[in-house]
């Protein structure tokens, strides 16, 4: 009898540990789900709809097009694009767009800045298109980011809580923060210009009136994925050159 009751004791001890780590770990699981959807969820609901009009009108020259490729709507489809493409590739975010036979850029690298983002004098190449280690301005827009027309700018993003302005695969995390007449500062041969934020949207993936031309100003086109840590649409943030 004695041994019977010690051997029940020590069967419900053993369960009620089982139940405890089961617990436990539905717990860790629901917690890191909410840590890394949240932010998506939030983002959607809260912040795309203020960003819903877009202010891009003019289209890329038809002779950059290709063709236009299907929309791929969907985080689903943000994922699979995710592991099967490399967009540490600027070419890779818009294979629509033709790739010049030479380089025609005047300046083939300058600084960019944004402090209301703590992002300060970090590289922007225009014959580069690795995004690991520099932000990329777009090949077919502006030879030089202080002439008229418009330098389009990539850098990637991911979710807010892994933001660090010195990383170049997190740089533009925070990017949904920034606001119309924040401070863009371009760097060119150290002499500072300031643009000065004017239109903020979101658009798909796809849309080739990213690179949207103006000539009669000094433009800059900033173009992240949105929402953070999907590459399912884009974010667009546009600035102008103060006089």
């Amino acid at each position: 009898m004695h041994r019977y009751s010690y051997g029940s004791k020590k069967l419900f001890s053993h369960k009620r540990i089982k139940k405890i780590l089961g617990i436990f770990s539905i717990s860790i699981g629901v917690v890191t789900l909410l840590y890394f959807f949240f932010p998506l969820l939030s983002y959607q609901i809260f912040l795309s709809s203020a960003f819903a009009q877009s202010d891009i009108t003019a289209p890329l020259p038809q002779r950059f097009v290709l063709s236009s490729a299907p929309s791929i709507g969907g985080l689903f489809s943000s994922g699979i694009s995710n592991v099967t493409s490399d967009y540490r590739d600027a070419r890779n975010w818009f294979p629509q767009v033709k790739k010049p036979g030479s380089s025609t850029q005047k300046v083939t690298e300058y600084e960019f800045s944004i402090p209301s983002q703590k992002i300060d004098h970090m590289k922007v190449s225009t014959v580069d298109f690795d995004l690991s280690k520099h932000l990329v301005q777009y090949f077919s827009t502006s030879k030089s980011p202080i002439d008229h027309g418009t330098s389009v700018i990539f850098g990637h993003s991911t979710l807010p809580q892994w933001f660090d302005p010195k990383n170049y695969m997190t740089i533009f995390a925070n990017m949904h923060k920034i606001k119309s007449g924040d401070k863009v500062i371009i760097t060119l041969n150290g002499k500072d210009y300031t643009y000065s934020v004017f239109a903020i949207s979101i658009v798909e993936s796809n849309d080739p009136n990213i690179f949207a031309q103006s000539y009669d100003n000094s433009y800059i086109t900033i173009v992240t994925c949105t929402p953070p840590g999907t590459t399912w649409k884009r974010l667009v943030v546009r600035a102008a050159l103060q006089n």
